[in-house]
């Protein structure tokens, strides 16, 4: 199956996912990340350009996306975006260009942990020096969605925790190594949201409580997490 593409999810409407994926990214990454208009930024695995179309309102001029599959990447085009049909691996052990920013928008439990490592390691020379990376897994810590989530498609290889997460950025040799939540329930123009938020916290310290009892210091307990690290 190739890395990054098999089994795509996307809402059923894809145009209007333009507006909902903008919102949970503005609300959950850019609070970690400030991309300046003058950066050059690679998005892997850019899917129809929602993460593209972030980047090039927020003024950053210098963004391109590379997807294996054709049909996402003609959604990006007609939105006037910049993406191009590309392998991951390929693109980024071919290219000579470097980046302030590499944005891998799908999720790294599509990857073999080899693969995983790999994909890491080859990004390393594309990043300038103090450049940084974004990526983002299914969070195994969430006793609730964890198994399952591993379960659910053939291509779920692996889960990662706050603490295996650092590990594996810091063992493919980056730094400044920071592990944050995606929350789910940041659509605050809907008032289910704010119950959402509310069930969400109380789950949180539930289930933190119940990990110390067993001697366990997880804190992040969300359905995904992301890291931003640096070269």
């Amino acid at each position: 199956m190739e890395p990054f593409d098999s089994f795509w999810e996307a809402p059923d409407n894809i145009e209007k996912g333009y507006g909902k994926f903008a919102k949970f990214y503005l609300r959950n990454y850019f609070k970690h990340i400030s991309p300046r208009s003058s950066d050059n930024v690679l998005v892997v695995s850019c899917g129809p350009g929602y993460m593209l179309e972030v980047l090039k309102k927020r003024g950053v001029t210098e963004v391109r996306g590379i997807d294996s599959a054709a049909e996402k990447v003609a959604y990006a085009k007609k939105r006037n975006l910049n993406a191009s049909v590309a392998d991951a691996f390929t693109f980024l052990e071919e290219t000579d260009e470097q980046y302030d920013l590499i944005i891998a928008e799908q999720e790294l439990n599509h990857l073999t942990k080899e693969e995983i490592l790999h994909f890491l390691k080859i990004c390393r020379p594309r990043l300038k020096d103090g450049g940084l990376i974004v990526v983002h897994t299914l969070n195994g810590a969430n006793p609730i969605t964890g198994p399952e989530a591993l379960a659910q498609n053939l291509d779920h290889y692996n889960t990662f925790t706050e603490y295996s997460l650092k590990q594996l950025l810091s063992y493919s040799e980056y730094r400044d190594i920071h592990v944050f939540p995606l929350r789910l329930y940041i659509f605050y123009e809907n008032p289910l949201n704010i119950i959402g938020m509310i069930i969400d916290g109380i789950f949180n310290v539930f289930f933190t409580i119940c990990f110390r009892f067993y001697g366990k210091s997880n804190k992040l307990f969300s359905k995904k997490i992301a890291a931003v690290a640096r070269k």
